[in-house]
């Protein structure tokens, strides 16, 4: 059992989902681990310090494997807060905690030139985490997962057009499904910085709560078949609300959108990345490993802000990523084609997806977004099953 002190550090309840996230992909990591060598963990930016207790109780709570546990944060004043929080894991056996208050840039470039490369990084960063990408993967070792948290909503958005230029070296721009956009041009910008190193990224799972855009990949040591074709574009005419996807390598003239006068104009968003969000297999994995690690743990638990269990909002979430895998790139605000079908309301996202499929094209309920549907369909046949089903609601 153990306690934690908040003190000056920076912790906010809301961000369960993730935390619990975090202590799995930990766990996950320690799964056919060689034992000839500990696994590294860092926690880049710490705060109060709850991701790394966390980590080192419940995610290596019922292992064996060794672990070094790098804790840090740029913030001195923090030392004592810190050494206090992370006082329980001085008992773990098999555990060996380093405690830092570095500049995140020195601390992963020290760490470079060291040969002292993490199997999993969690950077949590206010604002856009990019200037930090680079150094962040090369202190990364092949098959390691980085955790990556943005504060930066504005910019991906759409809504600082000149920022996301700046940031991301990308248009973004104003978009129903805007929470998916900014993970888009976030995953892309992970993966030409890992393609400059000759390495290659998958997504593991991406998600927001409009208010951070978290991301979770994995750093291969090669870039994949076909990985860079993930890399394109994505066109939303405002007007009728068409949308239209292209990747980079193939890129031609754009197709007219679904305006009947010929006066409609594609708004186009990118260059982003315009494959799978989440990893389907990695995630049903994830959610067994936390049943695994319920018994495992028994009845202990983190009092006063966490338990070692999965809590229901956080299992809801992944299953819901796990229901929608990211694919295909367009994505419907159900409340919009209503609004431009004059419906009292939308359909629900689920007679919706069912309505699609029923006419063969592929369709699903977003896991990124709330009444949100994914398809492949035209945007003429998605209206026209909407239409249909407001008019059974009458």
């Amino acid at each position: 059992m153990a306690s934690l002190r908040l003190g000056g550090g920076f912790f906010r309840p809301d961000s369960r989902p993730a935390r619990d996230v975090s202590v799995l992909l930990a766990a996950s990591t320690l799964e056919g681990a060689s034992k000839g060598r500990p696994l590294r963990w860092l926690d880049l930016m710490a705060g109060c310090g709850i991701r790394a207790l966390r980590w080192g109780l419940e995610a290596r709570g019922a292992s064996v494997q060794p672990v070094e546990l790098w804790v840090n944060d740029a913030d001195q004043e923090r030392d004592s807060l810190l050494a206090a929080n992370l006082e329980p894991l001085q008992a773990c056996e098999g555990l060996r905690l380093t405690q830092s208050h570095q500049a995140a840039e020195r601390l992963l470039r020290e760490a470079f030139l060291e040969h002292r490369f993490f199997d999993l990084i969690d950077l949590d960063a206010f604002g856009c985490p990019n200037v930090l990408l680079q150094s962040t993967l090369q202190a990364m070792r092949f098959g390691g997962v980085l955790m990556l948290a943005s504060t930066d909503g504005r910019s991906p958005t759409g809504h600082d057009r000149f920022a996301a230029v700046r940031r991301f070296g990308a248009a973004a721009r104003a978009h129903p499904s805007s929470w998916e956009l900014a993970l888009r041009l976030q995953l892309a910008a992970v993966a030409r910085e890992a393609w400059l190193l000759g390495r290659g990224v998958q997504p593991l799972l991406s998600y927001s709560d409009g208010r951070t855009f978290r991301v979770a990949v994995r750093l291969h040591q090669r870039i994949r078949s076909g990985e860079e074709e993930q890399l394109g574009f994505l066109a939303r005419c405002e007007r009728c609300g068409d949308q239209a996807v292209q990747a980079m390598l193939g890129l031609q003239g754009w197709r007219p959108c679904a305006c009947t006068d010929g006066c409609g104009r594609w708004a186009v968003s990118g260059p982003l990345w315009i494959g799978p969000l989440q990893a389907p297999d990695q995630l049903d994995g994830l959610l067994k490993l936390s049943d695994t690690l319920n018994t495992a743990l028994g009845q202990d638990r983190l009092t006063q802000v966490d338990d070692p269990s999965l809590a229901p909002r956080s299992r809801k979430m992944l299953e819901g990523l796990l229901s929608d895998p990211g694919q295909p790139a367009c994505c419907w605000s159900t409340a919009e084609l209503a609004r431009r079908l004059q419906l009292k309301g939308p359909p629900a996202v689920v007679d919706l997806v069912r309505a699609l499929r029923a006419s063969g094209h592929q369709a699903s309920a977003s896991g990124v977004m709330p009444g949100q549907l994914r398809s492949n369909a035209p945007l003429g046949i998605v209206l026209r099953r909407c239409a249909e089903l407001g008019s059974k609601d009458r």
